[in-house]
């Protein structure tokens, strides 16, 4: 294959940037004036990125679109929120540029977070960690009676992508009762799938309502009032998708009646969430600073997702995670 021009817009330590270097080997790497300064940022214009073949991390849809040596894109998120429209998709699919993500790097860690919510919440950790209670008390038997193990109990999850299939998988050993919702099953799902018509149902009998969706047109205040009160009574919410899919107010007003038990969020809307919000001040509401996609390396892990992809796209081999 001809010497490629790889355009890459991470900000990533020099040991990252010589890991990715080694990989395409060969090629020609590109790199910005400004990197951008997270996954999630949006980056600026740079002129070099018109004559690229290539691009790695979060490049403008408005720079794609002038980009005409672009052949694939590699977004260095899970999510794909700027790029997931029709004018883009139609960009895509007229120009034949390849579109994948980087769900295969935050699957895990996004996976064990909400689990780790789910089992904190049954094990009733927030109290227990706060708790002073005596052996053999009346408060100490009520705590240690309200622990649960999650046995039995009906989960259900809003986004079957990458995430959402290793959260069921993660979640067999523990018995519960599984069920996703998506707007399009592909009926390669390994739980049951249910779409738009039976999601009220749904929410009435599920414990446990885990929010994975992506923001977009069609999602943006997918949590709103009347799907509150959809819920089953006392059922916990938990969100790691993004914060714009839920209207915060009708959050807040389900745990203040106690429609629902608990709220779980890595997500909210704005991030950081103001020290002020009153969701800040709910007992029952516990909120972690958007991480669950963190781990060890995770700049190195995501480089080595691209280079793998990058093997394939040499060898003509379909790609990981293709999204467009």
């Amino acid at each position: 294959m001809n010497r490629l021009r790889i355009f890459a817009d991470l900000a990533a330590p020099p040991e990252v940037l010589a890991l990715l270097q080694a990989g395409i080997k060969g090629h020609e790497l590109v790199l910005p004036e400004t990197p951008v300064s997270s996954v999630l940022a949006k980056a600026g214009r740079d002129p070099q990125f018109a004559a690229v073949d290539i691009a790695f991390g979060q490049p403008d849809p408005e720079a794609i679109a002038e980009a005409t040596r672009l052949k694939w894109v590699h977004i260095s998120s899970s999510g794909i929120t700027r790029y997931d429209n029709p004018q883009f998709r139609a960009l895509a699919a007229e120009r034949k540029i390849a579109v994948s993500n980087s769900a295969g790097v935050y699957n895990e860690a996004c996976a064990v977070h909400a689990l780790s919510f789910m089992t904190a919440q049954a094990r009733q950790l927030p109290r227990a960690l706060k708790s002073h209670a005596v052996y053999g008390t009346a408060d100490w038997n009520q705590l240690r009676g309200s622990c649960g193990t999650l046995r039995d109990e009906t989960v259900l999850i809003l986004g079957y992508g990458a995430i959402g299939k290793r959260l069921a998988e993660l979640l067999r050993p523990f018995d519960v009762k599984l069920t996703a919702y998506r707007r399009k099953p592909r009926g390669d799902e390994e739980v049951p799938v249910i779409t738009e018509r039976l999601l009220p149902d749904a929410l009435a009998e599920a414990h446990h309502i885990v929010n994975i969706l992506p923001d977009s047109a069609e999602t943006r205040q997918f949590f709103d009032a009347a799907r509150f009160a959809a819920i089953r009574p006392g059922a916990i919410f938990y969100n790691i998708g993004r914060g714009t899919t839920v209207d915060q107010d009708a959050l807040l007003g389900a745990l203040r009646s106690g429609k629902i038990g608990a709220a779980w969020l890595d997500v909210t809307d704005p991030e950081l969430l103001p020290d002020e919000h009153p969701l800040r001040k709910e007992p029952n509401c516990f909120i972690t600073p958007h991480i669950a996609g963190g781990h060890t390396d995770e700049a190195k892990t995501l480089v080595r997702h691209f280079l793998k992809n990058f093997d394939r796209f040499v060898r003509g081999e379909p790609l990981l995670d293709r999204v467009m």
